[in-house]
């Protein structure tokens, strides 16, 4: 955990999922001109973590362990859910309003809910309340959405990807927080939750299209010498998707994709005072990502892919310049088989994410920087339906982080557990 930074542990304590109320039935009422609908899951899981403990294991933006091996029980991928749902018909309107809580079973430290862990005696975990919105619109034209959810771009990646239903990479294992990694900074960036307006299209022939304006992010600080905090206009996200085929008649269904996420950051008069001489002012940083989702039989298939310059990695504008300002190029991808069987499914997945230096870092040297250069992991599940709500799940990851200057650092990790959803 020393070598660690402090990206890896806020990273991989501050990440959260699917918005549950699209996910499952639920438990749903009446009340006057209301449908309102309840759901959520719980999960707890086992996970034993193998750290590396040798030399030249200290990565700025690693997401393997390193230091003392650890053990932990502690969510998965999925924080525990409790979401409430309400829907009505007014007038020439579909109105609905959705408000998500999300509980961790793991102790929260003073860096709050989406901080690392505090395992220790007469602790209590917190909770995220991260949807909080509402829409309204018609079949015939669409719907518009106003308040906290879950992004557009990188969204499908992650609601596809196995480990949602598990574990994958810990992102920190000896103190957790409410999630863990999964796949996240291993294939894909994460969605994230944030402040919207957006626009969806109704469904044409399998086609929609999905636009809005975000709240703009700030530059993680602390990470690099040149801060982005300023904001004057919005940033945007844009989604087109294609499905094709009826589960109940075809033999073969899928999905295709594609994102884009763009926003400009700006240095504020302070930023400009702080950063070093010849920083770069402002910057747009800009992202697109594209995939495919295929199932036939009991077989499933995902490919997915990303590329973009000035967004960094992991998480939206994290490690996205260089001290001086200049857009870190980034890409990565993942590729996932899972086979279903009578309550069983089996199912592997590899990715990884790339980071690349400016012509700035090039400059200095590469051989001189610790800085992340790869994230990857290598994944095997198997997934068991003991009942229609119940999955147990016992997982296998193996994940490597390598920096440019030969530092690395790789972790292997078991986890047993499972999830209810109602």
């Amino acid at each position: 955990m020393k070598t660690r930074t402090k990206l890896a542990i806020a990273v991989s304590a501050a990440l959260w999922l699917i918005p549950l109320s699209q996910a499952v039935a639920g438990i749903d009422f009446s009340a006057g001109d209301w449908k309102v609908d309840v759901s959520g899951n719980v999960n707890a899981f086992y996970v034993g973590a193998g750290c590396d403990n040798g030399p030249n294991t200290a990565i700025i933006g690693g997401l393997a362990c390193t230091g003392s091996d650890s053990s932990a029980v502690r969510n998965g991928l999925l924080p525990a859910a409790l979401v409430f749902n309400a829907t009505s018909r007014q007038g020439d309107y579909d109105v609905g309003v959705t408000i998500g809580l999300y509980p961790g079973i793991n102790s929260s430290a003073a860096a709050g809910v989406n901080g690392a862990g505090l395992p220790a005696a007469l602790q209590t975990p917190g909770i995220d309340a991260r949807q909080a919105f509402f829409t309204f619109g018609d079949a015939s034209w669409g719907t518009i959405k106003m308040g906290r959810d879950i992004g557009i771009f990188a969204r499908d990646a992650i609601l596809d990807d196995m480990t949602l239903l598990g574990v994958g990479s810990t992102g920190g294992n000896a103190a957790p927080g409410n999630t863990s990694l999964g796949r996240i900074g291993i294939g894909y960036i994460y969605t994230d939750w944030e402040p919207q307006i957006t626009y969806t299209t109704p469904n044409y022939n399998g086609f929609n299209f999905t636009a809005g304006i975000f709240q703009p992010l700030s530059a993680v600080p602390g990470l690099a010498l040149a801060n982005y905090t300023k904001h004057d206009s919005p940033q945007v996200q844009a989604g087109i998707s294609y499905a094709f085929g009826d589960p109940k008649n075809d033999s073969v269904t899928g999905k295709v994709w594609g994102d884009v996420v763009s926003q400009k950051l700006q240095a504020s008069p302070a930023d400009i005072a702080s950063n070093p001489d010849g920083a770069a002012r402002s910057f747009t940083g800009s992202a697109f990502d594209g995939g495919l989702k295929i199932g036939a039989g009991g077989f499933e298939g995902v490919l997915y892919g990303y590329s973009g310059s000035g967004v960094g990695t992991t998480g939206l504008y994290v490690l996205a310049t260089s001290d001086l300002g200049r857009k870190r190029d980034s890409d990565g991808g993942y590729a996932q088989l899972s086979y279903k069987f009578d309550r069983v499914k089996l199912g592997v997945s590899y990715g990884e994410s790339r980071l690349k230096l400016t012509s700035d870092e090039k400059a200095l040297g590469a051989s001189a920087s610790d800085l992340v250069k790869t994230n990857k992991s290598g994944v095997g599940g198997i997934y068991f339906s003991l009942t229609k709500s119940i999955t147990l799940v016992g997982e296998y990851i193996n994940t490597k982080s390598t920096a440019f200057n030969g530092n690395s650092a790789s972790e292997d990790t078991y986890a047993i557990g499972g999830i209810i959803f109602f």
